[in-house]
């Protein structure tokens, strides 16, 4: 679903453009600008849907599924509830239609989306100097890894995936685990090893808390 979805936004963008709704389509922009608009609108827009997971309860049910994970590792970008990315692709979806943007437009923002997820999902230790360069730019494993430790304060920090601007223009940026990297627990508190197993996984959500 996380591969095969993001067509539907590319098919979306088609008809937007054909149908001539959406912004940009109203507006004759270059097309470098229109796309660096997109990357950024788009990108911002996914922020945004991130903290409003964690801050909706009924949407926190859905994407703690992501957060149940004890192992930071590239395989953790793509461990979403099924029902989440659904209501992420129709959320997308409609941004599309509203924004108007090309079809290359966003086939780019979804391959820097998912590349930079899996980059900033990873378990690679950078060196410091170059980690402190990339994150003034892009959200980096050691800046991501903050938002799965077990604190709900450091968890509900760095909710970037792409661009780490948003984190620090509205106040949710935390540099660092308490913890240190070394030592910090991943996943949700009061949890066991069944977050490894699918069907738990998939009705996690549903569980009585």
């Amino acid at each position: 679903m996380a591969f095969a979805l993001p067509l539907l936004a590319i098919g979306a963008a088609i008809d937007a453009s054909q149908s001539g709704w959406g912004l940009l389509n109203k507006l004759s922009l270059p097309a470098f600008l229109e796309i660096i608009l997109v990357i950024m609108i788009f990108d911002f827009a996914i922020w945004f849907q991130h903290l409003m997971t964690h801050k909706i309860p009924i949407l926190w049910q859905l994407h703690s599924v992501h957060h149940a994970d004890r192992d930071f590792d590239v395989t953790t970008a793509l461990r979403f509830h099924p029902l989440e990315i659904a209501l992420s692709m129709l959320a997308k979806i409609g941004l599309v239609y509203a924004v108007g943007p090309s079809a290359l437009a966003v086939l780019l923002f979804e391959i820097i989306l998912n590349g930079t997820a899996m980059f900033n999902h990873s378990n690679i230790k950078l060196p410091n100097s170059i980690d402190w360069i990339l994150r003034m730019f892009l959200v980096t494993p050691d800046m991501h890894r903050v938002h799965h430790s077990v604190h709900r304060a450091e968890h509900d920090s760095n909710y970037g995936f792409s661009l780490s601007v948003w984190d620090r223009a509205f106040g949710t940026y935390v540099s660092q685990p308490s913890d240190g990297h070394s030592n910090m627990l991943i996943g949700l508190e009061c949890q066991d090893d069944r977050a490894s197993r699918l069907v738990w996984s998939l009705i996690m959500p549903f569980r009585h808390k």
